[in-house]
């Protein structure tokens, strides 16, 4: 079932790297809602199997239990490798949010978790002729420190697949989430003027894709794609609701779809009104055409200039006129109807190591850690920070680097924050992406990111950056033409894995 919410107001195909219903609630206004934070309280959840619903990483298969190597010291989690799971081929985009201690007990079975982590994950027995990427469906995982994980087995009983959190569209064939569907961001209840729920709802925006055909050539320029077919890659965006961060149910869009964003075309005549688009200052929006949306990030924004401006998502996509790798952004009032405002970050032709496109990022405020309070303060001058993935135009990986913006619309690219690993058998030597942070108590940022190795395979590993400001190496000498000072380090993870 899905709750219609209208009127209630890629790739670079293998060469690049790409990566790799439950119940529904009605929108209304009110003043509960959610926040783009990542601290919070998970509402006590309802168990949708009996048992604990837990596996350690102890109880997986082999591919992600076998002690951490000189080469994988910095993975929290790998595919399952049990073939009926849904993560066992390849895993990415993992979202952790971190509750406080006095918390302790609201965030998982057992009242052990402190941290909650929802990721994608693709089977390899996933049918069609889908891109090669790290989707399929969404599952979850929790952690005491946020370096040890268990993945929760119970998922929910309306899925189409055993121990996900949301799996495939088996509603509507119509939909556009009907092949394979990818993590974008969940966000927590906290009070907003956007939905009205009993102790508030999660929101949950991801990516999916039908399988309907589209030209490989329209994504890649090589020998043979004019003559081949992709399936699942016009991909748009999706949103789903929760009481208790386990069991979603999709909110219905007003594409005919159901997606809440779809890729913009000339051509659709859903989108005439998009074409003489303007911003609310009244001045015209000139909107390239896209391939795809996908890897939505919505943050909340406290301080509108008015209330259309309450969200800002930011999400990948590829420009049809030159098939370029790029984030946009769009504006909404209620997180659910979103209004297109065109490009936010473009490819940086003068830096080699970020020529090649950018995609999917997230988009924190900017925030210090004050040693003498011990407390995280919003930055004096700089509101925002994305950080973002950089294609090179050089080896065709993927890095991880930073922009600031005051208003999130424009921004300043500063450098990169996390490169690939020198080490060729290293686990994320090929990739670095996806990223997402978390603020300690100790004034320490932790870096959770997708990593991919030679091979193709996917993890998810750490980094953290000791700096009370992780912007502090961009300052520190600004006679430097050094543009890639990275300002985090991979950190130890310590796979527990004893029985």
């Amino acid at each position: 079932m899905m709750v219609n919410s209208a009127g209630m107001r890629i790739w670079h195909y293998a060469a690049l790297l790409c990566w790799t219903s439950g119940r529904t609630y009605g929108w209304m206004s009110s003043s509960a809602g959610f926040s783009g934070g990542r601290m919070g309280a998970l509402s006590r959840p309802v168990l949708r199997s009996g048992g604990v619903g837990m596996m350690k990483m102890s109880e997986s298969s082999s591919s992600s239990s076998e002690s951490n190597s000189s080469e994988d010291w910095n993975v929290v989690l790998k595919p399952s490798g049990d073939a009926d799971a849904f993560d066992e081929f390849q895993i990415g985009t993992a979202r952790v949010h971190r509750y406080s201690r006095e918390e302790m007990g609201v965030g998982a079975e057992g009242g052990e978790a402190e941290y909650v982590m929802w990721y994608h994950g693709r089977n390899s027995g996933l049918k069609g002729k889908l891109p090669p990427l790290s989707t399929g469906r969404i599952g979850r995982a929790v952690s005491r420190n946020g370096l040890v994980w268990e993945r929760c087995t119970e998922g929910s009983l309306s899925e189409d697949f055993e121990g996900v959190a949301l799996g495939l569209n088996a509603e509507s064939w119509w939909g556009f989430d009907t092949a394979h569907v990818g993590l974008g961001q969940v966000l927590l209840p906290m009070s907003t003027p956007a939905v009205m729920a009993q102790g508030g709802v999660y929101l949950m925006y991801y990516m999916g894709g039908s399988f309907e055909e589209t030209p490989l050539d329209n994504y890649l320029q090589a020998e043979g794609a004019a003559d081949a077919v992709v399936q699942g890659m016009n991909m748009r965006i999706g949103v789903a609701m929760s009481q208790d961060g386990k069991t979603w149910g999709r909110v219905e869009g007003d594409d005919p779809t159901g997606a809440i964003m779809a890729p913009f075309s000339k051509d659709d005549p859903n989108m005439e009104d998009l074409i003489d688009v303007v911003d609310d200052d009244g001045k015209p929006i000139l909107l390239p055409e896209e391939l795809y949306c996908a890897w939505p990030d919505v943050v909340y924004n406290d301080k509108p200039r008015n209330k259309s401006e309450n969200f800002y998502m930011f999400y990948s996509t590829m420009t049809k006129h030159d098939r370029t790798k790029q984030i946009a952004y769009a504006i909404s009032e209620d997180g659910v109807r979103w209004f297109k405002r065109g490009l936010s970050l473009k490819p940086d032709l003068l830096d080699p190591q970020q020529s090649a496109g950018c995609a999917r990022c997230t988009v924190v405020r900017h925030a210090l850690f004050d040693e003498k309070t011990n407390v995280w303060i919003d930055h004096p001058t700089i509101r925002y920070l994305m950080l973002y993935e950089g294609v090179s135009a050089e080896d065709n990986k993927h890095r991880l680097f930073v922009a600031t913006s005051d208003d999130a619309r424009k921004w300043d690219k500063l450098g990169m924050l996390l490169d690939v690993n020198s080490q060729p058998q290293a686990w994320d030597s090929q990739a670095v992406g996806s990223p997402d942070l978390i603020r300690l108590d100790d004034g320490t940022t932790r870096l959770y990111y997708t990593g991919q190795n030679a091979d193709g395979q996917t993890a998810v590993g750490v980094a953290k950056c000791t700096q009370p400001d992780i912007l502090a190496s961009f300052f520190q000498d600004q006679a430097s033409d050094d543009k890639h000072q990275t300002a985090f380090v991979r950190e130890k993870a310590q796979f527990a894995m004893s029985l």
